[in-house]
């Protein structure tokens, strides 16, 4: 993630997931986990579909921060995964990105397609698909 000031706003890019790649273990509510693997072309095919996508704090629906709609965000998948720009002129964001304290993304999503793989003595792997 690569966080930038601009007049006022904070300039926000970086990567938000790899396509291709196990992500960490992901616990379940069973007391399991899983690793989940997003297929190539799953973010590019559902941003093709997209009218909008907001950009939230925390996944706080009542928090939009940026969106694609608006022209504040933007998103687009390429060979390494889903990239993100942004700017938010949020002035709490602005002061967590001044304290270092802004560390990651993650994202929410519609589940449309998936396969769970069970891989013997490993952790099972659900593919994510478009």
């Amino acid at each position: 993630m690569k966080i930038e000031f601009r007049n006022g706003k904070v300039h926000i890019s970086g990567y938000v997931n790899a396509v291709g790649r196990d992500s960490h273990p992901i616990p379940t509510p069973a007391g399991g986990e899983f690793v989940e693997l997003i297929e190539p072309g799953t973010f590019a095919e559902a941003l093709t579909r997209a009218q909008n996508v907001d950009m939230l704090l925390n996944h706080n629906g009542n928090r939009r921060l940026a969106s694609t709609a608006g022209g504040t965000l933007a998103l687009k998948e390429d060979n390494i995964g889903l990239h993100a720009e942004c700017d938010v002129s949020d002035a709490e964001v602005i002061q967590s990105a001044k304290n270092g304290d802004l560390r990651g993304w993650s994202f929410g999503m519609f589940l449309n397609k998936d396969e769970m793989e069970q891989r013997g003595d490993k952790i099972p792997r659900r593919h994510v698909q478009n």
